[in-house]
């Protein structure tokens, strides 16, 4: 079916308070939780409010959990200065730990967003080695996507990107998708037998435009930095465009149909991801990071399933 928009003022404000939650994930038990920048993570409970869990520590991104319910974090350490590694947080048991913090002689930095395939791979990206995030956004290719086998093996499986961002998986799990953040759109890899990927290759096209030092100003709406991604059981590929207060989605057919935006950016700020949750996966979160609240609202489509909502 055609995705219908949905308008701003659909969604309503949950987690109000919250520090930058870039992004969201729902349990098979229907527990919410959101990256949070004073904490491991956060719980948002059924009554809109939250609860911080685990210890502070660098900037929590990307979001995603493992079949035992444990909560894999891409710690985006650069937005501190800090080291961005992998990470998994238990909810049961309070656990934190780091999985991965250098990988093919690369210390992470940037630790972006992480998807578990069912073989039990847990792909994420690297943003960048520049000094400071913003730095990266000029078009360096110093960004690249590791994958963390079961066994333990670590590598790096595609380099040379710009800035990669958020992931998602096809629904055979025959395709890797990553948006490259200062490249204004989407690749895609094929997933390989032992966790490795084949070449990526843009999927769809260019999503906007790219600021440069010194040229006219852009009209907002027009930007098309890339950053979160998420998968729905039609196989349309949702793209959070944050500088645009705007996400898209990539049909099967390659075409891009607008599903949110809000110009003044009072209800949609700086969209960072995108997850659904709920008995019928239509209940839909948007994360950010800047606003100091998380969206819910009701899609028109169900998201795709997450290897623990299988």
């Amino acid at each position: 079916m055609p995705l219908a928009p949905i308008p701003a003022s659909a969604f309503h404000k949950i987690a109000v308070g919250i520090d930058r939650p870039e992004d969201v994930v729902v349990g098979p038990d229907g527990r919410v939780f959101a990256s949070d920048h004073q904490c491991a993570v956060a719980e948002i409970l059924a009554d809109g409010s939250f609860k911080r869990m685990g210890p502070k520590g660098g900037a929590p991104n990307g979001v995603n959990m493992d079949r035992q319910g444990r909560i894999l974090i891409a710690n985006f350490g650069i937005y501190d200065k800090e080291e961005g590694p992998l990470q998994r947080f238990d909810p049961a048991t309070g656990v934190h730990e780091t999985l991965l913090a250098e990988v093919g002689g690369k210390r992470l930095t940037s630790a972006n967003y992480p998807v578990m395939d069912a073989a039990g791979n847990i792909w994420c990206a690297n943003s960048t080695h520049a000094e400071t995030w913003p730095q990266a956004l000029d078009g360096r290719t110093d960004g690249f996507i590791f994958v963390l086998r079961p066994d333990g093996s670590a590598d790096i499986v595609a380099e040379g990107l710009k800035f990669p961002n958020g992931m998602a998986l096809s629904a055979d799990e025959s395709v890797l998708y990553c948006a490259q953040t200062s490249g204004a759109d989407v690749m895609a890899f094929d997933i390989l037998p032992g966790g490795k990927l084949g070449p990526g290759r843009r999927h769809g096209p260019v999503l906007g435009k790219l600021a440069t030092p010194g040229a006219p100003a852009i009209d907002p709406a027009e930007l098309g930095y890339t950053d979160g991604v998420g998968m729905d059981a039609e196989g349309n590929l949702w793209v959070c465009l944050p500088a645009a207060n705007k996400v898209v989605a990539i049909t099967p057919s390659l075409e891009v149909v607008i599903v949110i935006h809000d110009p003044s950016g009072e209800t949609v700020n700086h969209p960072t991801n995108v997850t659904w949750g709920g008995s019928d996966l239509k209940d839909l979160y948007i994360g950010s990071i800047r606003a100091g609240y998380v969206l819910k609202a009701r899609s028109p489509v169900a998201g795709q399933p997450l290897i623990h909502q299988r």
